[in-house]
């Protein structure tokens, strides 16, 4: 039942990334295309979502999901160098691109070609990434 859940959810994801123009790269650089032809669309649908998920993050904080034994809330607040360095990349690779991984699966659909190389070179980035990460670990020791 989980996997039903997770599948519909991802449908109704990539749905309103096709519907607001998100799985187009040229709208996600107009946006951050500041001293040009800039293109606000993304900003719209970052405050849509927020205005649906913030009231329905804040109702049932604390209550117990249907289909789980509790919410998978991420109790981490620290800022380490990771993560900095985690969201540096994510940031170059977007700004380049124009692409995040969730339109990128949602993308494979209307720009298989496109999508299939940005996907294969962001695991071939994460597998670098966690072997670099394993690699720097046995040195510490």
């Amino acid at each position: 039942m989980n996997i039903l859940v997770a599948a519909l959810a991802g449908l109704i994801f990539g749905a309103g990334l096709t519907l607001s123009g998100m799985v187009n790269p040229a709208v996600v650089l107009g946006f951050l295309d500041l001293t040009g032809n800039w293109n606000p669309a993304l900003l719209f649908v970052m405050v849509g979502a927020l205005a649906v998920a913030v009231p329905g993050y804040q109702l049932l904080k604390g209550k117990r999901p249907v289909l789980a034994e509790a919410q998978a809330v991420p109790t981490r607040t620290d800022i380490d160098k990771p993560l900095l360095l985690g969201a540096a990349i994510f940031g170059l690779g977007w700004g380049l691109a124009g692409i995040c991984p969730g339109p990128a699966l949602t993308m494979l659909a209307i720009k298989p070609a496109t999508a299939a190389l940005f996907i294969v070179s962001m695991t071939a980035g994460m597998l670098g990434a966690r072997y670099a990460a394993r690699q720097l670990a046995g040195r510490a020791d």
